[in-house]
């Protein structure tokens, strides 16, 4: 890759490494200049910018991010579209993250500009949650090193994958001594059956059995949990588990359990003891299991959950950030530290499309453009499958004139349909009703036209891929050869703004007044920048499908 200043007369298709800023008009780093942006910056009396060029076999960012994420990604496990450069994973399901950290660090050896972050191995996750992030830190990078780096990746299986939680009934003694108090036998049965049912798992009544702290109860215990339909069964000491040969333990080896390990390198939680009988797992708890902090108890939980290997190995190895204990130099606040059974990593934003098909199609005559036929289907439901496939996450229909025919038009699509009463007024009361349907949880939303259905699932997701506020990016347009088109990201930010908007007119005349928050997405076809509102542009667009399929 060719790097450094570059004159102006021999920047077109060059990548811009610094943003340009000219009045109001922002050309921002990463952009690829075209004819116009190269008039425009001559005129305004530049001789030069600083600039990149690939080299014959280089690799563009984003094209090196997505290929790694590809290769990376495992079961349940989804990838975001790449924008400058980097490539989120995402969990597609609630689970545990496995990684493969000798690979992981083998691809970030490989070379400089091309890195790889995840969240900690063995972490619950939730949907959404982002794993993981491929980041190519140049513009370009040669293709022989994305090569290696997607070799690694998928060499003897996907780097990483997202292990599902399983549902599990499971059993629980609860031994006692004379002069123990009830309230803490029946704490340690709550507190147990919450860890256990936040998991997916099921802790019945009558599968919780309190005896006397000896083998003879113990063992008798155990064999009753174990055939009555438990796939774990956990026992509670009133006194600590101190040796292999102890009361637990030696109740285990007696109904022909097997010991795997005794203590682990987690504290709390090192008077943990794992054992099985045939398929069923069989725990001695440490006395903070007692507790709902969160302790070693949880770690084995989670991963038994999620059918994981849990041999002596595995558990010996958990030694890296397995001091949990609250500590004066290092005090855990005891409501963050409450069993944590809800994942902590960063989750991809919530977006929704918003589709506005509620015009009146006076540009197209008689006919309602929205349910022209676009191969083969009303042009409407072509715009829905397409957003519908998306990332975008709920889809809001807005309907107005030929309300009913429109929403046939959608039957069997998964939108929500709001009708604007107003719609005789303009664009802006359908936006208006489009945002009022969306919740609080929502961090943005993709307003769609209509009438283009050349916007496609790869056009939306690569706008969700660059939508990042925090990095300025809240504002998100598409362009095709520098021209700007639809649909364009908003973040909630400028919901209140949009809304204050009247007549028939849309919001684009605020992306000029928050220019710093303008990303501008290139796209690699006019899709985004073609709408069909008259009868002349339907025709055209017809016919040259039908030439594209001669």
């Amino acid at each position: 890759m060719k790097f450094g200043d570059t004159p102006i007369g021999e920047s077109e298709g060059a990548i811009l490494a610094h943003s340009v800023r000219l009045g109001k008009k922002v050309f921002k780093k990463g952009r690829i200049l075209g004819t116009d942006d190269v008039a425009v910056l001559r005129e305004a009396g530049i001789e030069s910018v600083v600039a990149a060029r690939l080299d014959a076999g280089d690799v563009g960012e984003d094209e090196a991010a997505a290929r790694i994420a590809e290769a990376a990604r495992g079961e349940n496990v989804s990838a975001s579209a790449a924008f400058t450069g980097r490539c989120n994973l995402f969990a597609e399901t609630r689970g545990i993250l496995v990684v493969d950290r000798e690979r992981l660090d083998a691809m970030n050896l490989v070379d400089e500009a091309i890195t790889i972050a995840t969240v900690p191995p063995y972490a619950l996750v939730s949907p959404r949650d982002m794993l993981a992030t491929i980041k190519v830190i140049p513009f370009a990078v040669a293709g022989d090193v994305v090569a290696r780096c997607a070799g690694i990746a998928a060499e003897g299986g996907p780097l990483l994958r997202v292990a599902r939680l399983r549902p599990l009934a499971a059993g629980l003694i609860l031994t006692s001594t004379p002069g123990m108090k009830e309230s803490i036998l029946v704490r340690t049965a709550e507190v147990t059956r919450g860890r256990i049912e936040a998991l997916g798992g099921t802790l019945a009544p009558h599968h919780v059995i309190r005896c006397g702290h000896n083998e003879d109860e113990v063992a008798a215990a155990l064999e009753r949990l174990a055939e009555g339909g438990c796939g774990l069964v956990m026992a509670c000491g009133a006194s600590a588990i101190v040796d292999r040969r102890d009361v637990i333990p030696a109740s285990i080896t007696r109904i022909g359990g097997e010991i795997d390990h005794f203590g682990m390198p987690v504290d709390p939680g090192n008077l943990m003891l794992m054992a099985h009988r045939g398929e069923i797992a069989l725990l001695g708890l440490p006395g903070c299991a007692r507790s709902p902090s969160f302790n070693g108890f949880d770690w084995i939980l989670q991963r038994l959950f999620a059918r994981l290997p849990l041999g002596a190995g595995e558990v010996m190895r958990m030694g890296a950030g397995g001091l949990l204990k609250e500590i004066a130099a290092r005090p855990l606040p005891r409501v963050a530290a409450v069993s944590e059974t809800e994942s902590t990593a960063p989750r991809a934003p919530r977006i929704a499309a918003v589709i506005l098909a509620a015009g009146q199609s006076r540009r197209m005559g008689r006919v309602n453009k929205l349910l022209a036929d676009i191969d083969g289907a009303p042009m409407v439901a072509r715009i829905a499958d397409a957003v519908g496939a998306s990332s975008a996450d709920p889809v809001v229909v807005v309907t107005g004139h030929q309300a009913e025919r429109v929403r046939a038009a959608l039957a069997g699509h998964d939108v929500t349909i709001v009708h604007n009463a107003d719609f005789a007024h303009g664009l802006s009361t359908s936006l208006k009703c489009a945002l009022a349907a969306l919740d609080d949880e929502v961090d943005g939303a993709v307003v769609c036209l209509g009438d283009m259905p050349g916007v496609s699932t790869g056009h939306i997701d690569k706008l969700i891929a660059a939508f990042d506020p925090v990095e300025g990016r809240g504002i998100c347009v598409p362009t095709f050869n520098g021209k700007r088109g639809n649909p364009v990201l908003w973040d909630r930010r400028y919901f209140g703004e949009i809304a204050e908007v009247a007549g028939d007119v849309g919001a684009r005349h605020l992306i000029g007044e928050h220019p710093d928050a303008v990303c501008e997405v290139a796209m690699g076809d006019d899709g985004v920048l073609t709408d069909l509102d008259t009868p002349a542009a339907l025709a055209a667009h017809k016919a040259a499908r039908e030439a594209s399929e001669a």
